[in-house]
Formats: structure tokens, C-alpha cells, sequence
């Protein structure tokens, strides 16, 4: 292969860009690169065997190039990140055409800097992996996503994430292709969790060595904007920390109502049973010593409202050693010791309501013997 550009010039927009020149005797391409946010090189023709060409010439140099299609043009490009992991002789000839257009003032130095950086170390993006898109959307959403026009791509990222013990539909969603337009397949939140979960705590070995490899190379994706990164950290320790714990032998303390009570499970309980109207509701009993005084939580977790909201209820017993109050205060003081965060209280004429959230249940989860029925909870099995 050789691989050689010319032509560096501004465009009428004011970036810099040259063209770059692969040829491996038999057939030859002329990309253009722009250096812009990104490094972006791209090939397009409304002559798809032309593109085709082209793409299998990227290919030869370790860039995972692929043909899509915009209204009646054909194109294959690629940015920074799939260009750094390519082989040195490609790499080299888009250094240098940074390393130019730097020196004539075209490029800002510490944008080029970064991209030499990166051209030189390699990229986040390993070979026999695709580029997943990794970002927080602005709905504070978190986004995992690989798009691509290839049906076999996208079967294959499937079959990958199935084969480390994810489920389509609960912890990722698959959209195929359709003709020059991309499909997708999308981890979401709670499947990054669980790959992190499995990481640790998988059936065999390959599943942890799967689950682990798509955890590292997610974070890996993440770094450099710290908002992204602090999310995808969040969500991994989230999922590791999940049945990390044992209720057996638990002894905390918490402070509720000014006071620091001290707390020691006694027993436990958890499974799925079905509430009025057919709604599938998680129910977890613990029953604990509250500064020497025993109580009992009942709590049932559903999904309400519009938007399927997970909240969960328990009753503050009136005949409770000091009634209703002090048995709320206890019960909130349980809650407190096992997932770190105080519940809601709701006072009415005749009761007192406990209310848990869905960050009480992921601290619930976190507990081995409570993690399995939690699970099977979220999964709607």
C-alpha cells in the first residue's frame, strides 16, 4: 500500500484540508480530509462500486470504513478516533497534514496537539470492537450507541452482547438497517449496569471476560469529557455493587429524627406477587432490631403513573411499641442503614406512610440476598 497527500489548502469556510492518495497498484482512491472539530476523511461518488473500492482500500490500511448512503450519493468516511487505529503509514500522512496546517496558523495548536496525541497513542476505539457512540443527552439520559448500514454489524454486536449474558429488549434494543440507512443497537442504562454485575459475579469465565471487556471499553469511550465519564463511572460502580453485600450478620447505624439509632437484621424475605389490577409488584420484608426494639418492614415496589415510575409503600404499625411515629422513625432508620438514603414519610388522619424510591431499590439490590427477586422485578419475568 502506499499512501501519500497533496494539496493542502483552505476551504471557503476557512478549515484546512488536503487530499489524500491510497493505492495499492491495482486500484487507487483520492480522499479528501478536512481538519475541523475532528480530523474527517471522506469519500463519496454517486458510483457505488467506486465507494466500495475505496472502503476496501481503508480497510487494507486497519480502518473499519463502511458505505452509507445520503439522498443519491454514496459515501464512506471516517473521523480522529477510527483513523488512530489504523497502520503507521496512514497515520503518519494525516500527522503531517495536521503538523502543516498548524504551522501556517489554520489550526488552533491545542486542538492539533490533541489530535497528534491521539494519532500517536492509538485510539479508545480497540480493534474488534465498533465505534459506540457514548454521551449524556440533554435530558440527562445516558446514550450508548453503535449505528451502522451493515445488517451484519449489527447482528454481530447483537450476538456479542447476548453471548456475555444481556437481554435484547431489557438491556439493549436493536433497530435493523434498512437500505443506505443505519441501523443500531443501543446498551442501555441498566444493561451497562448489569454487563458491570456480570463482570464480577458472571456465570463462567468467558461471560466475566465479555461483560468485563465491554465495561472497560465503555469507560475507555467516556474519557475526556468529564460529564460522560462521571455518568458511565456512576452507572458501572452502581452495577459491581450490586449483591456485593449480605444482610446476614447486618449490623448499621443511622440517624433519623435527630437521634442515631442502631440497627441489626433479624430476617428477610423477597418475591414477586400480583397487586390489584394485575400489576406485578416486588415485595421485600425485613424484620430487624431497632435500637433493641424489633420491627417489621413490608414494602411493595410497582410502577406507577404515566411514566411507570418505581415507588414503594409500607405501613407504620399503630400497635408498634410507641405507636405509629416511633415505628415510622424505626422503619425509616432500617431503610437508612440498608441503602443509604431516608424515605419519604407520609402522615394521613388514621396512618403513616413509608415511601422508597427507585434509589432505595438499586440500594436493596445491592444486598445477595435480595439482588435475584430485584432482578427478575426490573426484567417484568
Amino acid at each position: 500500500m502506499q499512501v501519500g497527500w497533496v494539496g493542502l489548502r483552505r476551504t471557503e469556510g476557512g478549515c484546512a484540508a488536503a487530499r489524500l492518495t491510497l493505492s495499492d497498484g491495482a486500484s487507487t482512491a483520492e480522499y479528501n480530509v478536512y481538519l475541523l472539530n475532528d480530523i474527517r476523511l471522506i469519500f463519496q461518488s454517486a458510483d457505488r462500486s467506486r465507494v466500495e473500492r475505496a472502503a476496501g482500500l481503508l480497510r487494507r490500511v486497519g480502518v473499519d470504513a463502511e458505505v452509507k448512503k445520503m439522498g443519491w450519493v454514496w459515501y464512506v468516511q471516517a473521523y480522529t478516533d477510527i483513523l488512530a487505529t489504523g497502520r503507521e503509514e496512514l497515520k503518519k500522512a494525516v500527522a503531517d497534514i495536521v503538523r502543516e496546517a498548524a504551522a501556517r496558523g489554520w489550526v488552533d495548536g491545542r486542538r492539533a496537539e490533541r489530535w497528534l496525541k491521539k494519532l500517536e497513542r492509538g485510539s479508545a476505539v480497540r480493534r474488534g470492537w465498533p465505534k459506540y457512540l457514548v454521551r449524556v443527552m440533554r435530558s440527562g439520559a445516558l446514550e450508548i450507541r453503535f449505528a451502522s448500514t451493515n445488517p451484519g454489524n449489527i447482528e454481530r454486536e447483537a450476538q456479542r452482547l447476548k453471548a456475555m449474558g444481556l437481554e435484547e429488549g431489557r438491556h439493549f434494543t436493536v433497530k435493523r438497517p434498512e437500505e443506505g440507512r443505519d441501523g443500531y443497537v443501543r446498551i442501555l442504562r441498566g444493561g451497562l449496569s448489569h454487563a458491570a454485575w456480570l463482570s464480577a459475579r458472571g456465570r463462567d469465565e468467558r461471560q466475566r471476560r465479555l461483560a468485563a471487556e465491554l465495561v472497560e471499553y465503555i469507560l475507555q469511550r467516556a474519557e475526556g469529557i468529564d460529564a460522560v465519564y462521571r455518568k458511565v463511572r456512576g452507572v458501572v460502580e452502581e452495577g459491581r455493587a450490586r449483591g456485593s453485600l449480605t444482610l446476614s450478620g447486618f449490623e448499621g447505624m443511622a440517624e433519623v429524627g435527630s437521634r442515631v439509632h442502631v440497627v441489626r437484621v433479624v430476617d428477610w424475605s423477597a418475591g414477586l406477587e400480583e397487586g390489584q389490577g394485575g400489576r406485578k409488584l416486588l415485595k421485600i420484608e425485613i424484620t430487624a432490631e431497632v435500637d433493641g426494639v424489633r420491627c417489621r418492614l413490608a414494602v411493595a415496589f410497582g410502577r406507577y403513573g404515566r411514566k411507570n415510575e418505581t415507588a414503594g409503600y409500607a405501613r407504620a404499625r399503630a400497635g408498634a411499641p410507641g405507636g405509629r411515629e416511633a415505628d415510622a422513625e424505626r422503619l425509616s432508620a432500617l431503610v437508612k442503614a440498608l441503602t443509604g438514603v431516608e424515605p419519604r414519610v407520609y402522615r394521613r388522619k388514621n396512618s403513616i406512610i413509608i415511601v422508597c424510591s427507585r434509589v432505595h431499590l438499586e440500594g436493596f439490590r445491592r444486598f445477595a440476598e435480595l439482588a435475584e427477586a430485584v432482578e427478575r422485578w426490573l426484567g417484568g419475568r
